[in-house]
């Protein structure tokens, strides 16, 4: 790294702004927690004193309206020339410590916004992805969402309107979720690609998308992960079994759930899943639920294999200076120096982001379904 890393902070009730010098300067500390079960979370501490005549009233940060809930942050981090914006959301939550000198914020991505009123609202012959389709459009314009929707591999047919109507009895956020689970798909919102932007993503949890630059152990000067270590969990595989009724034929009908997910993975993360090779030692689960024809029974039984299928994880830290990029959680990523059995590539399902001054470093959760790496090389 040449240029080194460098820090934007975008802030404002309406249109985020680039924050004021005095607000910068008073800056502490950042932390970004990005996850995959979850919203995008900031926490941004800065100091205060009251020194000044400006300060006589109230600390000067809370007498301005810049830090008050439910304005918009934008966090953009440069690595060399390359800008990468690493949160978009609102401020939900304000704390101030006199006897520290600090005022604390704590916000969460723009799917906030997607979790305030609850709905009734009926969706006649309309298949999931649209549903999500239709959801999603509505925050376009205030919250800067652009869609991105992989239908399942296996979708439901659209609902005969003379059977069932699908109904939303909840946020649309929370009904976006409800759908991504039928099929063991995950909705999340993704910072980017521009300041102002977020991906609106609805689809498997590992998504196509390109590895990230890997992460090295014991590699000598390659080295650029500060610690790491794996964990194997032999009862965490689960498949899935039983009969349905089918709806349409009333016939019975016998139901199988594998993890699919772990099947379509592209690059495949593990040369030996354990539901695969640990049979027949693998936990099996019934499939108990009723009123779904068949196809929506599978897709379920499927969703449900691919929740238990994070078998082999990997928690470590990494110094951003030395690793010379920005680990995005929800994507894949290779590791390196470890040996056969725990090298290759992972789902990123969680990093932590801790940046002050001279420092950032990155928390993170990699996982996959078994052990064996299935590529003698990594994406360096």
């Amino acid at each position: 790294m040449k240029l080194g890393i460098h820090l934007t902070l975008l802030i404002g009730p309406v249109v985020p702004m680039p924050a004021p010098a005095f607000l910068l300067e008073a800056m502490d500390d950042v932390e970004v927690t990005h996850d995959d079960e979850g919203r995008s979370g900031f926490q941004i501490k800065f100091r205060v004193g009251r020194s000044g005549v400006a300060d006589i009233v109230d600390y000067l940060p809370l007498t301005l309206p810049l830090l008050r809930p439910f304005n918009r942050v934008v966090i953009v981090v440069t690595v060399d020339v390359m800008p990468k914006v690493l949160f978009d959301g609102f401020i939900t939550h304000q704390e101030l410590a006199p006897g520290a000198s600090s005022i604390t914020v704590t916000g969460e991505d723009v799917s906030v916004m997607m979790d305030l009123q609850e709905k009734s609202v009926e969706y006649p012959a309309m298949p999931e992805p649209l549903i999500a389709a239709m959801l999603i459009a509505q925050y376009a314009i205030p919250c800067g969402l652009i869609p991105k929707i992989i239908p399942p591999a296996l979708p439901n047919p659209p609902p005969n309107p003379f059977d069932y109507v699908p109904v939303q009895h909840e946020t649309d956020l929370a009904y976006l979720k409800t759908m991504a689970r039928r099929f063991g798909h995950v909705f999340y919102i993704i910072p980017g690609p521009a300041p102002g932007t977020n991906t609106a993503y609805w689809g498997p949890r590992a998504g196509p998308n390109l590895p990230q630059s890997a992460l090295s152990v014991n590699m000598g000067p390659n080295t650029n992960v500060d610690s790491i270590s794996f964990k194997n969990d032999a009862m965490a595989p689960a498949v899935t079994g039983g009969m349905v009724q089918d709806r349409l034929t009333n016939v019975p009908l016998p139901v199988a759930g594998v993890p699919l997910q772990s099947l379509m993975n592209v690059p495949p993360l593990a040369a030996m899943p354990s539901w695969v090779v640990n049979q027949p030692n693998v936990r099996t689960t019934m499939f108990r639920e009723s009123g779904l024809n068949y196809a929506e029974a599978l897709t379920r039984a499927m969703g449900a294999a691919d929740a238990a299928s994070d078998v082999v994880t990997a928690e470590g830290e990494l110094d951003a200076t030395r690793y010379g990029d920005v680990l995005q959680a929800r994507g894949i990523v290779g590791v390196r120096g470890a040996g056969f059995t725990y090298d290759g590539f992972y789902y990123v399902k969680r990093v932590k982001h801790s940046i002050r001054r001279g420092q950032y470093r990155q928390r993170f959760m990699l996982t996959r379904e078994g052990i064996g790496a299935t590529s003698p090389v990594v994406v360096p």
